[in-house]
């Protein structure tokens, strides 16, 4: 109603300036004649250009994209540049809608909703994917990647992009790895230097059974359940600890409830830019292209910005008094899970694979 009432107000405008040039001199009318149709036509023409901005907005496809991270963690980084990206390249056809906070659901809930069609995007940290295909497990299996640049070489080779088309069989698109970082141990009760140390712990782990199997190996009381559920868990004492990479206890300062981190680097998680394969497929083939590349350019601008924040969150995460152990005795907690590896004989093929490619 508004730009309907403007153009109206312009065109009466108009109207009244030929009226009265009818009594003016000629050469006077002439002028303002043109004028008064110079006005009338510039403000059609800004009308149209709000009405078909509005129209171009109230036509594009929204896609709600969940995560279970505050605004703060380096997922909410990655999803608005994806965001951004996705926009920009589809000339606003595309809007990626997104909902943080697990406002969707934990994240186990999201994988199923986006198998279900009810929702249309997450990023998902890597622990429950391996409930939906068994071989994303082995991007779990404790020390597989000795830092950052070999598990990019192969996440993003021919390895990764394998391990991605899985999940297609389980109704889901796993369009690029994005990261949550080495995982690393903290808790409430004393320093941890060695494996020996982090025995009869009582420590959260994500929902994933390689997880678990690691931490049992290390003679912890492992606990598998959903992140927001952990967080209440770390608050009432409920739990000693948890497991996850310097971004996170940064983000959600886990110095209110936790006094200990160690630096093992036990494990890489990625975060994977997920979509209901259904909807996925839905799409034209020059939009799927652009979602592909548009994931894969957030997940690389996301690491970087990890890698940029890491040190200076670090400081800040011993400036609020936790005691840092940044050089633990890793081959001991090495030595202690070897076991794993022994347990999950059918990643045999896959480990080896990525061994050789790190070579």
């Amino acid at each position: 109603m508004k730009k309907s009432a403007k153009l109206l107000s312009a065109v009466m405008a108009g109207a009244m300036v030929l009226s009265m040039a009818g009594c003016g001199s000629s050469s006077n009318s002439t002028e303002t004649t043109a004028a008064a149709a110079e006005t009338t036509a510039a403000a059609a023409d800004s009308s149209a250009a709000e009405s078909k901005e509005a129209t171009s907005n109230t036509d594009a496809t929204v896609i709600k994209l969940g995560t279970t991270v505050n605004e703060q963690d380096s997922f909410q980084v990655c999803a608005e540049k994806f965001a951004e990206l996705v926009k920009e390249r589809t000339n606003g056809a595309y809007e990626i809608e997104i909902h943080p906070n697990g406002a969707l659901g934990d994240e186990r809930t999201m994988l199923e909703s986006m198998q279900m069609g009810t929702l249309d995007m997450g990023i998902i940290t890597s622990g429950p994917f391996v409930n939906f295909s068994s071989a994303m497990g082995v991007l779990d299996m404790p020390f597989l990647f000795a830092n950052n640049e070999e598990a990019y070489k192969v996440l993003d080779g021919e390895i990764g992009k394998e391990l991605l088309g899985t999940l297609e069989d389980a109704d889901l698109k796993g369009l690029a790895y994005a990261e949550r970082g080495f995982r690393n141990i903290t808790n409430s009760k004393k320093p941890i230097t060695n494996a020996a140390d982090v025995a009869g712990l009582k420590l959260r782990v994500m929902e994933n059974d390689v997880y678990t199997a690691t931490f049992k190996a290390l003679d912890v009381n492992a606990v598998p359940m959903a992140w927001s559920d952990a967080l209440t868990a770390l608050q009432q004492g409920t739990i000693d600890g948890e497991e996850n990479p310097i971004n996170v206890i940064y983000s959600y300062k886990l110095w209110e409830s936790q006094k200990y981190v160690t630096l093992d680097r036990h494990s890489y998680s990625t975060a994977i830019i997920t979509m209901s394969n259904d909807l996925f497929k839905s799409l034209p083939e020059d939009v799927q292209k652009i979602f592909e590349e548009s994931a894969q350019e957030a997940a690389e601008y996301e690491r970087q910005w990890v890698a940029d924040q890491e040190a200076d969150q670090l400081q800040e995460i011993k400036d609020h008094g936790m005691e840092v152990v940044e050089n633990p005795d890793v081959d001991s907690f090495r030595a202690a899970v070897q076991s794993v590896y022994d347990a999950y004989p059918d990643y045999a093929d896959y480990i080896k694979r990525i061994q050789d490619a790190l070579k």
